[in-house]
């Protein structure tokens, strides 16, 4: 390891971060283009991260003006690497060529190698030229919307403009040792968690966010009632956080009756147990079962005696014809993925005959993001942190998302030796309480 890094580890202050030497190189996750026909003919249940996602030395690119270099203390797996790492739907390396046609700076990125991983926590090492807010030494949490700021939509809604997903449609990620990330990603890393905790939030919780709190979703008021899909996952437990923060009744669907009680204890009193109740939404590949739907909004009322307000969306083809049926008359099913399928069925008369809308929702702006953050700092939003894996193990991580083996948000450890380390605010996070933070991690050692 570099003598930089070692400092950080070390907890050095900015002025001798300041003096070290960087690198030219450092440890990263990445996949090769020349990889990128690995898994022709084979089904993508079967397609293995593990074959495909390698750790290796790669060499630091030139710092752009509007950028920070970053020591990544810790990262996380979000299912986007799983994509990028088993090349579907597409190859990521499409992504990196057009952006590597846009400009000087977005050459760097058009590399026949592509560093993954779209959340980290950190320390700043260097900060270019035009960087304002950030300075070395600082400890940050890192968002993932990549903007190009000299797109006029892109100061409407920079999630309307020409922006990309770091890590994903961009290169030099989190999960390496030292990232390059653009100012205008940066946040605050919360005080009270540890950098594995601080790690895992900003993708999942600031999609969550703009979904169900942002004005640009599908906003939660007061006694709002609504159903979550996966609500012990990634993006479903944060919405639990935030239906529950706003006044609203979350009703979550979950798989198993240990995720039943996994929500219980994150507060959320209505739950589904889908394997329970053995839903066949689908008579088979063609052909949707309204029966189906109608049991499922039967056991919502059941539940909380009305239907849903709001349906936050996110498997997609297995679901959505549900979810558009069992919402409120003029409601909304708001969504940011399709898990199971992009192309989606719904019968169209119960949307428009009933006044419904379906809302489109992608990650966050810089806006919603630190809002979002914010609800971590604050302590008013807890990370779902199940489990945490070394930098080397990488794969093994991404092959335990792929397959769902854990809930919530798993973590990897970059330059962070080992778990725990990172907190300065001890006091904020036992008030938060030492039980409330490790909700999942507790459930997922019982499973």
């Amino acid at each position: 390891m570099t003598e930089i890094l070692d400092a950080v580890r070390a907890g050095a202050g900015p002025e001798v971060l300041a003096d070290l030497p960087m690198p030219t190189s450092t440890r990263a996750v990445f996949v090769r283009r020349e990889d990128q026909n690995l898994f022709d003919g084979v089904p993508s249940e079967e397609k293995d991260p593990r074959r495909s996602l390698r750790v290796g030395e790669v060499p630091l690119p030139e710092l752009a003006p509007d950028e920070v270099y970053l020591a990544v203390m810790a990262s996380s797996i979000n299912f986007n690497t799983v994509w990028t790492s088993i090349f579907e739907p597409v190859s990521t390396f499409g992504f990196l060529d057009r952006l590597g046609k846009e400009s000087f700076w977005g050459k760097r990125h058009a590399l026949d190698y592509h560093v993954v991983g779209s959340d980290a926590s950190g320390v700043v090492l260097r900060t270019g030229s035009a960087v304002r807010n950030w300075k070395v030494g600082d400890e940050v949490t890192v968002h993932c919307n990549y903007v190009d700021d000299q797109d006029p939509a892109s100061h409407d809604d920079s999630m309307l403009g020409n922006q990309r997903i770091w890590g994903f449609e961009t290169n030099f990620g989190g999960l390496a040792d030292i990232s390059v990330v653009k100012a205008n990603q940066l946040m605050p890393k919360p005080t009270h968690l540890s950098w594995e905790e601080a790690a895992v939030n900003a993708l999942c919780n600031s999609t969550s966010y703009r979904m169900l709190v942002s004005r640009n979703g599908a906003p939660v008021t007061q006694g709002d009632k609504v159903l979550i899909w996966g609500a012990s996952g990634g993006i479903g437990s944060y919405a639990v956080q935030h239906v529950l923060n706003s006044g609203g009744v979350p009703i979550g669907v979950v798989s198993s009756e240990d995720k039943v009680e996994t929500l219980r204890e994150l507060g959320c009193e209505y739950v589904i147990n889908r394997r329970e109740k053995n839903y066949r939404f689908w008579k088979d590949e063609h052909t949707q079962d309204e029966s189906e739907w109608r049991r499922l909004g039967k056991d919502i009322r059941s539940l909380v005696g009305d239907d849903p307000d709001i349906v936050f969306e996110h498997p997609g083809r297995s679901t959505m014809g549900a979810s558009v049926f069992v919402t409120k008359r003029a409601g909304t099913i708001v969504t940011c993925a399709a898990t199971s399928g992009y192309m989606i069925e719904y019968d169209n008369r119960h949307l428009w005959m009933k006044l419904k809308t379906i809302k489109g929702s992608h990650f966050s702006n810089y806006r919603e993001a630190w809002a979002a953050n914010q609800t971590i700092v604050d302590g008013k939003v807890v990370p779902p942190l199940s489990a945490v894996f070394p930098l080397e193990e990488t794969g093994e991580a991404a092959y335990e998302v792929q397959h769902n083996r854990h809930e919530g948000k798993i973590g990897v450890l970059c330059v962070a030796e080992r778990e725990g380390l990172g907190i300065t605010n001890p006091e904020l996070r036992a008030k938060v309480g030492e039980e409330r933070l490790t909700i999942f991690r507790r459930h997922d050692g019982e499973e």
